[in-house]
């Protein structure tokens, strides 16, 4: 019985420890199984990371956002861990576009600026300030560009944006018509220009005229004022300064050329097309930017192209300055991938991509060394920009000066119609001016009295 219990007993302990082993070893696999799949799945979270390239956001605007997608398979080719995605956002809804992400926390990573926006979104404390990484930047040379381009991107002492490419104005004129009326060469002061257009006034006759100047843009008037010493706003950007006496000067001269029948005052709008009209001589002198210089190579008649030229402006004593306009390339302060972003910055305003993009969109480059290569070197219409680059200003760099812009617009229009003289006008500029900078004054009167 013992020995039937004993073999009972052995058996069984027998089959325990057989259990027990298999168990064991059932456990250890399964540990083993867990610990492996643990590293795995470690090996492709920590890997992740490295295989997954940064994403760059960059929003940009009409042609220049269906132009830049070409620039960007190269820059990925030197940057293979980061991949750019533009936006081509339209012009008419960018700027509500770009204050609902910003209201919304769904800003790009960056993006083009009109130069008019920046001191606008700096306000917002929506932009990332530059100064630093220009200054460790191989690729950014600040003395290269053309000073009043940089400076529209300098708010309160800091610098905001890279300009991107360069938007001025100066004349495009009929030679062959400026020749009839006695001159060879483009006017170089407001007297010169003075005494061409009373000479063109004289020889065309009463239908035809010296200068177009569309009473719906201000740009005109604008550019004539920058040209004088006295600032469009004083006292921090807080008040208009239109009752100076440079603007005043340069009011009378405007209402002027309208006064003398030497511009017919009309908008762009009942003129049925200003190619057209330039084209049969219906005017002489043209304000207008560098798009232009395409439009007219296109739409003006073969016989015609040896007909007309570009010129600097003429300023009241020499050579006039102009407007600093065009777009910038900003860095938003709410991007994660701020590093990413700026090296994609710096590829756009490499010299050598900057004329690439020249190519491609007629734009003019804001760095001189780009104006020393290729086709824009050698381009005649295009010499004329290169001088005036050295002679623009920045607008205003306050948020409201496209509202102040659009008032000098009307006031300029009723002293132009003969319902305000040059001083009654430039007396309600500034009385509305300063009702629209009420704001700004009242908010900087905050910061200095907290």
């Amino acid at each position: 019985m013992a020995c039937d219990r004993g073999g009972v007993g052995a058996a069984r302990d027998q089959d325990g420890r057989t259990l027990t082993f298999r168990l064991t070893h059932v456990l250890r696999c399964w540990l083993a199984g867990l610990a492996a799949f643990g590293c795995i799945v470690c090996v492709a979270a920590c890997g992740s990371p490295a295989s997954q390239p940064t994403v760059v956001r960059f929003w940009a605007m009409g042609r220049e956002g269906e132009v830049v997608a070409q620039l960007v398979p190269e820059f990925e080719r030197g940057h293979p861990g980061i991949q750019v995605v533009v936006q081509d956002l339209p012009w008419s809804a960018a700027h509500e576009k770009l204050l609902t992400a910003f209201a919304g926390d769904a800003t790009p990573d960056a993006c083009q600026l009109g130069n008019t926006w920046v001191p606008e979104l700096v306000a917002l404390h929506a932009l990332e300030p530059l100064d630093a990484r220009v200054k460790g930047s191989t690729a950014i040379e600040s003395g290269d560009y053309f000073s009043g381009i940089w400076d529209t991107n300098v708010i309160d002492g800091r610098l905001y944006g890279l300009p991107w490419y360069v938007d001025t104005r100066l004349l495009f004129y009929r030679r062959d018509l400026l020749a009839q009326a006695g001159f060879d060469a483009p006017p170089r002061s407001w007297d010169d220009w003075q005494r061409m257009l009373a000479a063109i006034k004289a020889h065309a006759g009463p239908d035809r005229y010296g200068v177009l100047l569309p009473l719906n843009e201000f740009e005109p008037l604008l550019v004539l004022a920058l040209q004088q010493p006295d600032p469009l706003l004083v006292d921090d950007g807080t008040r208009g300064n239109f009752e100076s006496a440079g603007f005043k000067r340069t009011l009378a001269f405007y209402v002027g050329m309208f006064r003398r029948g030497y511009a017919p005052p009309l908008t762009n709008a009942e003129i049925s097309n200003v190619w057209n009209e330039f084209a049969r001589g219906y005017f002489v002198f043209y304000i207008t930017g560098p798009w232009n210089i395409g439009e007219f190579k296109r739409r003006l008649p073969a016989a015609l192209q040896q007909s007309w030229m570009t010129a600097p402006l003429p300023g009241p004593d020499g050579p006039g300055a102009s407007i600093a306009g065009g777009s910038s390339l900003v860095l938003f302060a709410r991007s994660r991938v701020k590093d990413a972003a700026w090296q994609w910055l710096e590829y756009l305003s490499r010299p050598e991509v900057q004329a690439r993009f020249h190519e491609l969109t007629g734009d003019l480059p804001p760095r001189r060394t780009t104006w020393n290569q290729g086709a824009l070197a050698a381009d005649p219409y295009a010499r004329a920009f290169r001088d005036q680059l050295e002679r623009v200003k920045p607008a205003p760099n306050v948020p409201e000066w496209e509202r102040i812009a659009t008032e000098m617009r009307l006031v300029a229009e009723r002293a132009v119609d003969g319902r305000l003289t040059v001083d009654q006008a430039a007396a309600e500029l500034d009385a509305r001016a300063d009702r629209i900078l009420e704001k700004r004054r009242s908010l900087l009167a905050r910061r200095a009295n907290p």
